[in-house]
C-alpha cells in the first residue's frame, strides 16, 4: 500500500504548484507563503537543540500553546519550529510569534517526497512532535529513517479514522509503529492505536484542558464595548455552514422575550463573511461586521465576527455560549469544538449532538452542570431564555476544577517530552 501512496505522491508533484496557486486565488492560502509548502524556506535554522512541532489547525495550535511556553523558558532548546497546515492557524502563531528570537513558524509542506527532503535536510530537528491526528506517510517514515525521535501528542483517532486504517492494517502498523510515544487524548483513541500497531502509548487526559499563562487581551476596547455593554448577549462560535441560520432563528425566538438581545457570530472560517451577511439578511435582521464598528447601533441584531483570535473577548462578556460543527449530519463522525476556553471563562455551554471530537470532554463537563445539549432553535431559545434573567456570575469552583484537570495532563505531557529533550547531546 505505502508503495502506491508514494506513486501517487510523486504522480501529482507536477501539479502541486498549480494547485496551490488556485488554493491561494480562493483564499485559502497565504499570498506569498505559500510558497513554503512546496519547500521554499527563508529561516536559518541556527544551533542544536532544535525541537519541531507540527499541528493543522487553529485549535491544535492554540493546545501546544502551554507546552511552547514551558520550552520557550528552557535554555537547553535553542530554537522551537512550529509547522502547521491551515492559513487561520499559521496567522494565530504568527500574530503570537513574529517577533520572537527562539520560536519561528512555517507552513508545512505538502507530503511529496521532493518537498519533504528539502525541509528535513534543512531544519534537521533533533525532536519531532506531532499533535493530535497529524498522520503523513512520507514524512514520517522519512523523519524516522534520519534517526530522529518522533512523538505523538494529545492524539485522537476518531471511530472513522480508525476503521479506514484498519481496512489497511500492514500499511497503518509500519506508519504507527514508528513513534517512539504516542501520548492519548481519550481512552478511545489509546484502544484504536493499539490495535494499529503503535508499540509505546500513554493516557494523560485531553491537553486542551491546559491553560497558557500568557495573558491574552480578553477585554474589548471601552469605545466598542461601551455600545453594546447594556445589552443581553450571547455567543455562537465556531459555527460552519448553516448553523448561523440556526443561531439567527434562535435570535429571533429571543427577541419576543428579550427586546435588546444581541447576538454574536463567530464563525470558523471568515472568508464565510460575506455569505453569511447575505443568508442572515434574508431573515430582516438588522447586522453589523466587527471590523466595521461604527455600524453598530441599539436595533442591531447580529455581530459577525470577521477576524482571527478574538473570541476570548466576547467569551469574556457572554454568560453563555453555543459551539458549532454540532448540528451537521454530515460531520457527525468529527463534530465539535473545543469548549474549554468558554467554560474557563464561566460561561454555559450549549452544542448540538455532534460532538464525537471531544465527546469525554463534554462528558466532563455536563457532570458539573457546564455543558447542554440543544437539537432546535426552541430549545436552545428556552434554554438561553432562563440563563439571561441572571446576569453572570463566575463559578469559582468549577472554573478551579477544569485548571486543576488541565494542570495535572499538562505536567505529565511536559514530563514526558523532557526525558527526549534530555537525551539530547
Amino acid at each position: 500500500m505505502y508503495f502506491w501512496y508514494k506513486f501517487f505522491t510523486y504522480l501529482f508533484f507536477p501539479f502541486s504548484f498549480a494547485y496551490l496557486f488556485l488554493r491561494k486565488l480562493k483564499k485559502k492560502e497565504h499570498p506569498t507563503r505559500y510558497l513554503e509548502k512546496l519547500g521554499k524556506i527563508e529561516i536559518e535554522r541556527g544551533e542544536n537543540p532544535l525541537i519541531w512541532f507540527h499541528v493543522a489547525s487553529v485549535g491544535e495550535a492554540m493546545s501546544i500553546l502551554p507546552l511552547i511556553e514551558n520550552f520557550e523558558k528552557n535554555e537547553k532548546i535553542k530554537k522551537i519550529l512550529i509547522t502547521t497546515i491551515t492559513l487561520s492557524s499559521g496567522q494565530i502563531l504568527q500574530k503570537r510569534y513574529g517577533q520572537s528570537t527562539k520560536v519561528f513558524h512555517q507552513f508545512l509542506p505538502l507530503d511529496i517526497p521532493n518537498f519533504i527532503n528539502k525541509f528535513l535536510n534543512h531544519w534537521n530537528p533533533n525532536l519531532a512532535i506531532f499533535i493530535d491526528s497529524e498522520i503523513w506517510p512520507n514524512l514520517i517514515l522519512e523523519i524516522k529513517k534520519r534517526n530522529i525521535s518522533l512523538l505523538l501528542v494529545n492524539a485522537r483517532i476518531t471511530k472513522k479514522t480508525f476503521l479506514r486504517w484498519k481496512f489497511f492494517k500492514n500499511f497503518a502498523k509500519k506508519i504507527f509503529e514508528k513513534f517512539d510515544l504516542c501520548i492519548v487524548a481519550n481512552k478511545e483513541t489509546e484502544n484504536h492505536l493499539k490495535s494499529l500497531g503503535a508499540l509505546n502509548i500513554k493516557n494523560y487526559g485531553n491537553l486542551k484542558f491546559a491553560k497558557t499563562k500568557a495573558t491574552f487581551i480578553k477585554k474589548l476596547n471601552d469605545d466598542f464595548y461601551d455600545k453594546i455593554k447594556n445589552r443581553k448577549i450571547w455567543c455562537a462560535a465556531s459555527t460552519h455552514p448553516t448553523e448561523e441560520i440556526f443561531c439567527a432563528k434562535t435570535h429571533l425566538e429571543l427577541k419576543k422575550t428579550y427586546k435588546d438581545i444581541l447576538t454574536i457570530i463567530i464563525p470558523r472560517h471568515i472568508n464565510r463573511i460575506k455569505k453569511i451577511y447575505e443568508d442572515l439578511s434574508l431573515l430582516n435582521l438588522k447586522i453589523a461586521i466587527y471590523t466595521e464598528n461604527k455600524e453598530i447601533k441599539n436595533e442591531t441584531d447580529i455581530l459577525l465576527i470577521d477576524t482571527y483570535g478574538e473570541a476570548l473577548k466576547f467569551y469574556n462578556i457572554s454568560k453563555c455560549v453555543f459551539l458549532g460543527k454540532s448540528l451537521i449530519e454530515s460531520l457527525k463522525e468529527v463534530g465539535g469544538q473545543n469548549p474549554i476556553e468558554p467554560a474557563r471563562l464561566g460561561c454555559k455551554i450549549f452544542h448540538g449532538p455532534n460532538v464525537s471530537n471531544f465527546e469525554e470532554v463534554y462528558k466532563y463537563l455536563k457532570s458539573l452542570n457546564v455543558s447542554k445539549e440543544v437539537n432546535n432553535p426552541s430549545e436552545l431559545n428556552q434554554s438561553l431564555v432562563e440563563e439571561l434573567r441572571i446576569n453572570k456570575v463566575n463559578d469559582t469552583q468549577i472554573i478551579e476544577k477544569i485548571e486543576n484537570f488541565g494542570s495535572n495532563t499538562l505536567n505529565n505531557v511536559i514530563r514526558e517530552i523532557n526525558i527526549y529533550i534530555n537525551n539530547q547531546k
